[in-house]
């Protein structure tokens, strides 16, 4: 049996190879960033949650949450039930609807978020040098038109 191999033209392998490029990239800065969360017990997933809850400064629901992290609330309970198991959160009463429960933070969520803010600080850093001398400006244009 004959096989036939897919000619791509120069420009065509060029794309090819940008585009395996953003997503070998992407993962790698994810990875970075579990990495370094993992040090102070946070996965980024957990970072995430918690840092929207500090930056509310008042519990929020559940629904909010999963809005602010752009997930489903299946999975934003998922999430709170695993940071409540670990003293991150806890759950009150929400005043304005009796059927409905917040999200606290903890004094151990709290420092746990602080510290994954300095460990996501530095990988932040360290990706930074990386791409010293590289137009930051163009960089981010050309990412932010990728949806």
């Amino acid at each position: 049996m004959k096989r036939f191999r897919i000619q791509q033209s120069g420009q065509g392998e060029q794309d090819r190879q940008l585009m395996f490029s953003l997503v070998n990239a992407g993962r790698a800065i994810e990875q970075r960033l579990e990495d370094a969360l993992a040090g102070v017990g946070l996965s980024l997933a957990k970072f995430g949650a918690l840092t929207h809850l500090m930056e509310a400064g008042e519990p929020l629901n559940l629904s909010e949450c999963a809005k602010k992290m752009t997930c489903v609330r299946s999975n934003i309970t998922q999430l709170m039930d695993r940071l409540e198991a670990d003293g991150l959160v806890r759950r009150v009463d929400d005043p304005q609807d009796r059927r409905a429960v917040r999200a606290a933070v903890t004094e151990l969520g709290a420092e746990r978020q602080a510290a994954g803010a300095k460990e996501v600080a530095k990988v932040q850093a360290a990706l930074a040098a990386t791409l010293n001398g590289t137009d930051h400006g163009a960089l981010q244009r050309a990412l932010s038109a990728i949806k």
